[in-house]
Parts: structure tokens; sequence; C-alpha cells
């Protein structure tokens, strides 16, 4: 039955004879027809009208993203939509229009009264060289435009998603957002001597005097995803007089991101949060500095600051607490605490990357988010008094949800399945107590492929399998099926365990799984112990224990599996990137007789070596279960414990013929981890080729890359699943 959630002695189905696909041309149309299904980033919610005759609306704009690829690049555009309401449900919808791409835009963000819009431009000139412009629009016309670029107050904007932001002051009159902090200009220690100059010559080339034989001076950034940023300063532009200012007042060891404005003040974080006093050049602490904090949000009274946090060191990512900070008291509480297991069936606790921009209620008492709830993302609402959280998606048909904006509490969110694309869903929050009674609307449909049908299956592990500490924890995966099975009645199996290792595979839509399965493959989307969306406990169960628990989980799933469903045991491959490569690699040394076929993504093979040369470093010797200190080397012991964690350990008993792909701007796992494995691969005669895309970086999502990536994955498991 599609989207069951079944213990594993359930499953069934009812399917029926196609031969698998193995056309060079056929897998490429179908991969062309599924990935031009778009998807959905955002969306804001315009000023409400109120017509002559009583009735209101208002405007949804939302941009989508969608592959293109005879272009090579991931296109996005824009579509709005009308919706007339009673303040209290949706009276009546529809799109307003066709979709329009966008060009250049690197951020954008509406004025609080929504009469301007603010935009970040990239363009090119005829010679490559790029330029960032600062445009704001009003009504039907562009108002400002502004050449940040020529200004030379500062490097480049920043515009992803850890510290980049574009903030309007309530007054709008000024723009508030985060760029690379200039560099002084350099030159060499032999650059010839200028001629004699003019008196104010003298004097403009004094104020922009070089520094001699600094033109090589070495810039630590951020690291993956964060390439060459590395000191970021807080700007202000006065719209009415174009005016560009860098605040000096935040002190040069604290990196501002993630802006908010708060009156004349703003917020910001990095691992504690501040607030800058724009008039009086005041930067205070609001927060413990000890912890790990992020996306500060403003209630619509401008009373409230709720955040996220968890520990400062540990997993990259797991459980979080909500908290709140109340402007007027100084006071901080904790809304929502860690969640170490999940109870009865209830709330796991939150788990997030980022909350929404807007995810207040209209009330200024309850948020809106979304989260991991096992292998299902959910809507939440949570009342900050009193700390309850009610599920807005139960009584819904099994998916995931996630939460674009909240606004006068007109919910838009957008809903997926493992066979159904994004759609987009609009409902007003009820009062409180009453969440539960909520009622989604449909925007913007999307047909379910009829031909795959999905299951989420839980799992016990047995008992000698169990972790003492943390006794008890189970853990699910995702099995998507062809609705057909081949003539033989088995269908071959791809084993698919996610990175991170704390992330989660959610039942939402994802290409990679919807491709294979259509050619007819069985995909299994494991979500072993250590996984997100299970509680604490769950995720600090690996700790030390990566390269064994993981793997048992990933290796007993397939077992059971391949032993209830109608699977081929002789045709079952690995497909990870990342740890879900690190996975991979360990199961065909681990369990040699039990996959004909492996793909590994930039996966880690070696962690004792990966340790002095990515940009994660603690990541190493936290999930192998050791302490980090940045400023102490490991010691003997400690490279001995990585490397028994490792894939490469086992490589002498490795016999699966294996696919490499590797990003060659990969700072996360560094390209030399995948050439290590390929070349003791090759030195023991085992079947190995190795893709290497240039400008890719560890999510190799570029879309040439990630397109050339599927059609050499089909075609390397058609190869060796015959």
């Amino acid at each position: 039955m599609e989207g069951a959630v079944i213990t594993i002695n359930e499953a069934s189905s009812c399917l029926f004879n196609v031969q698998l696909l193995t056309d060079t041309e056929e897998i490429a149309a179908l991969y062309r027809e599924l990935c031009q299904f778009p998807s959905l980033s955002s969306a804001c919610i315009g000023p409400e009208v109120t017509t002559q005759y009583g009735g209101k609306y208002c405007n949804i704009y939302t941009e989508w993203s969608q592959r293109d690829l005879e272009r090579a690049e991931n296109v996005k555009f824009c579509r709005q939509y009308l919706i007339f309401h009673d303040s209290q449900s949706i009276v009546f919808s529809s799109p307003s229009g066709n979709c329009t791409e966008i060009k250049g835009e690197l951020l954008s963000r509406d004025s609080p009264s929504g009469t301007q819009k603010a935009v970040l431009r990239k363009t090119s000139n005829s010679k490559g060289e790029e330029k960032q412009f600062l445009e704001v629009w009003e009504k039907s016309r562009k108002v400002k435009s502004i050449e940040l670029t020529a200004l030379e107050k500062h490097g480049q904007v920043y515009e992803d998603d850890q510290f980049g932001c574009l903030a309007w002051s309530h007054s709008e009159s000024h723009l508030l957002y985060v760029a690379e902090k200039k560099r002084p200009k350099t030159e060499s220690f032999f650059k010839p001597k200028a001629p004699e100059m003019s008196s104010e010559e003298e004097l403009t080339k004094r104020r922009d005097k070089a520094i001699k034989g600094e033109q090589f001076l070495f810039y630590e950034d951020w690291g993956e995803t964060l390439v060459a940023k590395s000191i970021p300063v807080l700007c202000v532009l006065d719209i009415e007089s174009n005016n560009v200012s860098v605040l000096e007042s935040v002190p040069e060891h604290i990196s501002p991101g993630q802006i908010t404005f708060h009156t004349t003040r703003t917020m910001q974080i990095l691992s504690a949060l501040f607030y800058v006093d724009l008039t009086g050049g005041r930067c205070e602490l609001l927060s413990e500095d000890t912890k790990a904090i992020w996306s500060p949000r403003l209630s619509p009274d401008q009373c409230r600051i709720v955040y996220l946090e968890n520990q400062a060191s540990g997993p990259h990512q797991q459980c979080s607490r909500l908290c709140m900070y109340d402007w007027y008291t100084k006071h901080t509480s904790v809304v929502v605490d860690i969640v170490p297991r999940q109870s009865q069936g209830e709330f796991t606790g939150i788990y997030n990357t980022t909350l929404p921009e807007h995810c207040w209620a209209a009330d200024s008492q309850r948020v809106v988010l979304d989260t991991a709830q096992r292998s299902k993302q959910e809507l939440i609402v949570i009342d900050t008094l009193s700390g309850s959280v009610c599920f807005l998606t139960k009584g819904y048909p099994l998916g995931s949800w996630a939460l674009l904006t909240v606004d006068r509490d007109l919910l838009v969110a957008k809903f997926s399945t493992p066979n159904c694309p994004p759609k987009l869903m609009v409902a007003f929050l009820p009062p409180a107590g009453k969440e539960a009674e909520v009622n989604w609307v449909c925007l913007e449909e999307a047909s379910s492929i009829q031909d795959i049908t999905w299951d989420v299956l839980t799992f016990q592990p047995p008992p000698e399998q169990d972790n003492p500490q943390y006794a008890g924890l189970d853990f699910e995966a995702i099995l998507l099926r062809p609705t057909q099975v081949p003539e033989t009645g088995k269908i071959p199996l791809v084993v698919s365990p996610h990175g991170g290792p704390h992330s989660v595979f959610t039942t939402s839509w994802t290409l990679y799984p919807a491709v294979l399965c259509r050619m007819g493959f069985a995909v299994l989307l494991v979500n072993y112990r250590g996984s997100l969306g299970f509680g604490q406990d769950c995720v600090d169960s690996l700790l030390g224990n990566v390269g064994t628990q993981d793997v048992n989980d990933v290796q007993f799933c397939v077992e059971k599996v391949l032993q209830k469903e109608p699977l081929d045991p002789q045709r079952v491959a690995l497909l990870g990137g990342s740890h879900g490569g690190f996975l991979s690699c360990h199961l065909i040394g681990q369990n040699p007789g039990t996959y004909k076929a492996c793909v590994a993504r930039n996966p880690v093979v070696n962690i004792a070596s990966m340790v002095g040369s990515t940009d994660i470093p603690d990541w190493c010797l936290t999930e192998a279960g050791l302490p980090y200190d940045y400023a102490v080397l490991p010691d003997p012991a400690h490279w001995k414990q990585m490397l028994l964690h490792s894939p490469m350990q086992y490589v002498n008993k490795v016999q699966t013929p294996v696919l490499l792909m590797i990003g060659e701007e990969d700072r996360r796992v560094p390209p030399k981890q995948g050439l290590e494995y390929y070349h003791a691969l090759k030195a023991r005669g085992i079947p190995t080729r190795m893709l290497w895309y240039p400008g890719n970086n560890h999510a190799l999502s570029g879309v040439e890359a990630e397109a050339d990536g599927f059609m050499n994955i089909a075609l390397w498991l058609i190869k060796h699943l015959k």
C-alpha cells in the first residue's frame, strides 16, 4: 500500500511483469522527464487588500528552481497566486499569470510594508568581470541601482545560508547586509617607482598605498560552500543618500550573519546572540557565548526573539533546543528542550538547519516550523509560553512538509512524497488550542507517479547488535518499488545509506531514487541508528561506533528486506555519498558476497588521512569517539583508532566493482580520499572506475555533473547486475 508505515513482516504489494530499462537513450529520456519537476524554494505574502465589497485578498509570491540540461544550470523562476479569504479560511485561490524566469538574483527581500523590494544582483560585463548591484524596486519600476563593486567599501556580498542576509529597517530607509571585508591593496617588492606627482596625486596615493609583499598572503576561509569568504562585516546602505557604511562597532573576533532589525538595532549570530546599536555603535552580548546559536527570529510585537541552540561541540547535526529571549525583561528561557528519545509515538524533538525567516504567528506567542520526525518531515506549532507542541499535518496523506513562510497567520508550505513532486499548500493557522483543525488547500498540484509505490519499514536490531549504553533504539528505512516486476519475479535492489552521518532520509521527492525506480530498480533508503528525527539518544549512540553500528544496521536491514520482499538477492547494489559512501565502502569490505556493484560519491575512506586536510577535522575525531581540541594534535593511539573505524582496513576483502564520483573542489571530503581508495582497488585488480568533476564541491550538485553522474550510475548498475 502506497505510503504505509509497516513493520518488516507486513510488507506486500500487487505487482506485474516488466523488463529492467537498459537502453541508454531511454534512460536519458526518463531522467530528462523527471528532472523537469521544479523544486519550490521560497515564498512571501504580499499586503492584505480589502475590496469595496468587504472581501479580503493577498498575493503570494513564490520562487522555484528547475534543472535546464541544455544550459547546464538551475533556472530560477517565479509565480504568483491570488488568495481570497476571510482571515480564517481560503475562499478562492488562483495562479496569477505565467511563470517568469529570474536572472542574476542572489538575494531579495520585500520591505515590511510590502511596497518595496530589495534585490542583490550579479552581472558580468563583456570582459567576464563580475559586478554586484543593490537594487530597490517600487510598484512597477526600479528606483535605485547601486553598483556596490564600484564603491570599493567592501568585497563581495555574502549570499549563502550561513551568513547571507538582506534586512530592511522598519522605517524602510536603510538596508543591512553582510559582505567580505575590504582587503588592502598589495604589490610586489620589485614594482618600479612611479614618476613624480603633484601634491594632490601624492595625497590620493598615500590614501590608497599598497602594502608590499603581501599579494600572496593566505586568508583562511570558512570551508565547504563558503569558499573565499573569510572576514564578514556588517554593512548598511542609506537608500536616500546611496551611502554605504561598514559598521566598525562589531569586534574583529565576531563574524556577523543572519541579521534581523529591531527598531534601530540589529541582532546577529555565530555562536552567540548580540545586538549592535546602529546609532550608538555599541555591541552587546545577549546570550551565553559557549553554545552554538542560530536563526534568531523576532516576534511581530518586537518583544521576543526565538532561536535554536546546540552544544558547541559534538555531532554537527543533532536535536536542538528552541530558546526565547525577552527583549524587555532580558530573560532567556528554554521553550522546547532536547528530547532524548521518542515516547509512545509522540514528538521526537527539533532538527533544523534554520528556522523560516517568518515563523511567528500573529499573536506573537506561537511559532511554526518544520522538523524531521523519524522518517517524515512534519509541520508543528509551538506555544512559547507553555512549551506545548501540536502537529499541523496529522490526518493528511503520509509524506513530508516544509514551511516556507507565515504572515498574519496565513501558512505557506510545500508537500511531497517519494512518488509525488512538491505541491504548494496554504492554510490559516487556527486559534490557540484548535491547531489540529487546520484545513490545507493546494495551490499548485503535482501528479503522483503511478509506477512507484513506497513504504516506511521499521527495524529492531538483534540483541547482539543492540547498543548497551542506548538500549532499545530502533531505526527505519524507506523502500521504493516499481509497481511492476521483471519476468523473473525478482526486482534488483539499490541500497542507499544517507550521509552525515547525522542526517535523515524523509518521505519526500528525490530525483535519483525516483528515476532508478522507474527504470525497474527497488531503492532502499536506510535511516540507521545515528539519524536525525529519532531523539538525541539515537544521534549519540553512533559516536565512537561508526563503521560498526551503522554498517550492521544497513546490513541487517538489507537481509530482512530480501527475506520479505520480491527482491533478487543476486542483484543488490550500493549507492552512497559522503558518509553514505563511507558505509558503502565498509559494506563491500565487511560483506563481500552481498553486493554486486557499488557507487560511492565523495566517500570518506580513511578518517586518519582525512583529519589533516578536511575543513571539519573535529568531525573525524568526534565520530570516532575521540575528544577534539583544535590546539592539540591527535596522538598515535588516536590515529590508530580513526584508521580502525575506516573502510580502508577492509580493502583487501573487497570483490565488488566500484564506481567513484569525485568533486574536484570538495573541501569537506578532499578528493585525495577517493584517489586513495581508487589506487588501492586498482592495485588489487578490482574493477574500478573514477569520474572526476571539475568545479564541483562535496554535493556534486552542478546540473551537468548531476546528470552525467546519474547516467554513469545507471549504466554501472546495469553492467554489474546482469
